[in-house]
């Protein structure tokens, strides 16, 4: 019996509905296939858009990209708020604020400032809401500058008129950085992140003098023309006599980390330097490359210190001066 469809009469009759069919396929494909060519354009779009991204915040001259991700950023406000009691509207923003601070100067700047997105902005946003006690700031390890002109643009904006001194040996190395290894993930872990411009990884800013007062201009201010730089290190009986004339609000402790002793040097120079409710910045705490950091604080604590560690944000430890 021959099937339905092969009858003549049958064919007759279907054909109205089929053409129907075959009608109703053909729009939706020709709409499937508008959709897949915009969605081909869009692809385009972002990815030229990306490009001109990457080149602004991608690897090039920097320990790693600065596109932080929302957990990065989430996981900062806890911190902050943790360390400094602020609202987390109030950390969030200032934290934004560090975030646009870095990328400008990075974009203007020479050289690079170092260490990890969110570390860096952590320790930006966290030292004026810690509410130093005055306006005297003490760098020990400087690098470009890059950070401290930051750290001077924060404080401006907090309200406070810093008056920057510097301690550096300032030896003119060039130096490596931009190894394009990955970022931190929110839990601290590295993780890999794909490099959408071929850059060179390592730099070779010198780290001299006239590099750094050059992105202390860029601060905008007189805190930066008026900064003082003392080439040595903390430990140089004629550096210490030097930057002695005072007790800081703020000392930031980026110095040698090669060695136990080396961190002790500049603990021991925080604790008879720093004023009453000073916040002193201990870089690199808790970071694994550089495990002298975490031991020589722990051995200045243990002596019995008026610094107090108030807590950590990222990779930074902070502690106030009783």
């Amino acid at each position: 019996m021959p099937s339905l469809l092969s009858n003549r009469l049958a064919q007759r009759v279907l054909r109205p509905a089929f053409t129907l069919v075959e009608q109703r396929l053909e729009r939706a494909t020709n709409a499937l296939q508008a959709d897949l060519d915009a969605l081909h354009h869009e692809v385009a779009d972002l990815r030229r858009q990306s490009y001109g991204l990457g080149l602004l915040l991608d690897h090039a001259g920097r320990d790693g990209h600065r596109m932080p991700t929302a957990t990065q950023l989430d996981s900062l406000v806890r911190e902050v708020t943790t360390v400094t009691g602020a609202s987390g509207d109030h950390a969030r923003r200032d934290l934004t604020v560090a975030y646009r601070t870095v990328v400008a100067l990075e974009a203007l700047g020479v050289g690079r400032l170092a260490g990890s997105t969110s570390d860096v902005c952590g320790k930006l946003a966290t030292v004026p809401l810690l509410a130093p006690p005055n306006e005297d700031v003490l760098e020990i390890g400087t690098q470009h500058g890059l950070f401290a002109t930051a750290l001077l643009r924060m404080l401006h904006r907090a309200g406070v008129e810093p008056r920057l001194t510097i301690v550096d040996r300032l030896a003119g190395a060039a130096d490596g950085a931009g190894t394009a290894d990955g970022e931190e993930a929110a839990d601290g872990a590295k993780v890999a992140v794909p490099v959408t411009v071929p850059v060179p990884v390592l730099v070779s800013v010198p780290v001299r003098e006239d590099v750094v007062r050059a992105n202390l201009a860029l601060c905008g201010s007189r805190s930066g023309a008026q900064a003082r730089i003392e080439r040595g290190a903390s430990g140089d009986p004629e550096v210490r006599a030097a930057v002695s004339d005072r007790r800081y609000g703020v000392i930031v402790l980026a110095g040698d980390a090669s060695s136990v002793q080396a961190v002790l040097a500049d603990l021991e120079c925080a604790e008879e330097l720093a004023a009453q409710r000073a916040v002193v910045v201990l870089d690199g705490h808790g970071d694994d490359t550089r495990p002298a950091v975490a031991e020589a604080l722990g051995k200045h604590l243990a002596n019995g210190s008026r610094l107090k560690l108030v807590g950590r944000v990222a990779g930074t430890a902070f502690l106030r001066a009783d």
